[in-house]
This record gives structure tokens, sequence and C-alpha cells, in this order.
């Protein structure tokens, strides 16, 4: 007997920006510059999860054709969008069918690496605004679930209900975020990003065996050298501080800025 198909999901979330059509970096693998944010990574990243999730189907799906055809689909099914910023929100399920939905963003105003021009050990000049960190309350366990993109989002949802029942605030005005870390103590990642922490005049981050999700931005700042894995171990807890400053990025909005404060009691 065939077991039932999955109830979730594969995903990703990429950027669709006419403005990124002027960034060298981001090419396809013709070497042209793509209005979709590397978009090549999201394809490795799906197969990836194809295989871990052990959907053949759904690998046998995946191509860098298809996954633009299938982005390209969402931006034309509203013709006003194409001259727009949008966040493409690209499903895949477990019989290799694609499907999504486009929204639109914010426009770029610099190149999506700019943040990484900040040196927090003068702190300099800062392009946008600076997202407040808390540390959650709980750990985060990982899974397959955290170390995959998918529908599936309960530990994520679960990690902002505590941050809200903290403080009672629903939506805060101020940009922010919240730092997990999983059942050994290890920082890795936030509720909607991979992160980074400065330590010792460079950006830090979780190793991919603490359970974060490999993202796609991850990875293109791992081979550009602007951040390094943290292979020792030192993103503990106990070495989060307040104050400390916090790379925070994913591949539909590029790099931020944030630092970590002192989270009020749990009420």
């Amino acid at each position: 007997m065939s077991s039932p198909p999955s109830t979730y999901k594969l995903l990703s979330c990429t950027r669709y920006d006419p403005f990124l059509r002027t960034l060298n970096w981001n090419n396809d693998s013709d070497g042209k510059p793509s209005p979709f944010l590397l978009l090549r990574f999201h394809v490795d990243r799906l197969v990836d999860a194809a295989e871990r999730h052990a959907w053949v189907a759904a690998k046998a799906a995946i191509s860098l054709d298809t996954v633009k055809a299938a982005c390209q689909e969402l931006v034309d099914n509203v013709p006003e969008f194409a001259s727009k910023p949008l966040k493409i929100r690209l499903l895949l399920d477990e019989a290799g069918r694609f499907s999504g939905a486009a929204t639109v963003i914010a426009p770029l105003v610099s190149d999506p690496l700019i943040s990484l021009t900040f040196d927090p050990s003068t702190e300099g000049l800062i392009f946008g605004p600076i997202y407040n960190i808390y540390l959650d309350t709980q750990p985060t366990p990982s899974s397959i679930f955290t170390s995959t993109k998918t529908t599936e989002r309960t530990v994520y949802e679960a990690s902002r209900a505590r941050r809200t029942k903290q403080t009672g605030i629903i939506s805060d005005p101020h940009p922010d975020d919240i730092l997990l870390y999983n059942d050994d103590e290890l920082v890795t990642e936030s509720t909607i990003c991979n992160v980074a922490l400065y330590r010792d005049n460079r950006w830090l981050t979780p190793s991919a065996s603490t359970g974060c999700l490999p993202g796609v931005f991850r990875r293109w700042l791992l081979e550009l050298g602007r951040i390094h894995e943290d292979t020792l171990g030192e993103l503990h807890i106990s070495s989060v501080k307040e104050g400390d400053w916090v790379l925070l990025f994913n591949g539909v909005a590029g790099c931020r800025l944030g630092r970590v404060v002192k989270s009020p009691a749990v009420i």
C-alpha cells in the first residue's frame, strides 16, 4: 500500500526585482544578470530538500529552467507586477507540481550586500533600520523541518507566540526578530533569516550541523568569504550579550543589521 501524500510542501522564497539586473553578481548560469535573486542557489536547495524528504517525483521536476518558468509565471499572472519588486513564494509538492504566490514588497534602494560595508568595531555608516533581536526563551529542536525549508512552520510560529506572550505586543512598530537556538544551546537562525554574529572582527554564522536552514544568501556570503562558519561551537547562547551586532540575511531581503536587546521577563 502506498503512503498518503505529504500535507506539507517544499518552499523557497526569492525576490523578483528589475533592479537586480543591474548587479553583475546576481546572474544565472548563462552569466547574465537575473531579475530573480540567486535563483540558481534556490534550485540547488530545492534539489537537496527533495532528496532529504525522499521525494523522487519532486526532485525530477526541479531544474533551473522549470524553477525559473514557475517563478516567471507567478509574475506574469498579474501583468502590472512586471515592473514592481515582488516576493515570490514558490511551493513544490511531493508529486512535483509547482504553485505559489507573488506579493508586492518595498523596492531595493541599494545593493542587498551593502550592509556588509558596516564595521561593528567602529560603528560607522549604517544602511537601513536596525532590527531588535531577542533571544528566545526556549530551544527550538533541530529536525528535517529546520534544516529544509517547507510550509511546516510550527516551530517558528511558536517562537513568535512566545515573544508576544513576553511583551503583550502583537505588532511592534520597530522591526524585530528572534534568535533561535537548539537543544545544545547553540544559536541556529532567526524566525525568518539566517544570522551571523560579530566575533573577533568577523561575522560568524552557525554551522549547518546545528540544524539551521542552509539558506541561499548564507551560501553566497560563505562563498564570498564575507561570513565564516562556526566550526568550534562558539555561538553558544551564553556568549550572546545585549548590544551584540547581528547580521540577518535571506533570499528575499538580502542583508540587514540587527542588535541584541535585553528581553523582558516572561509574563
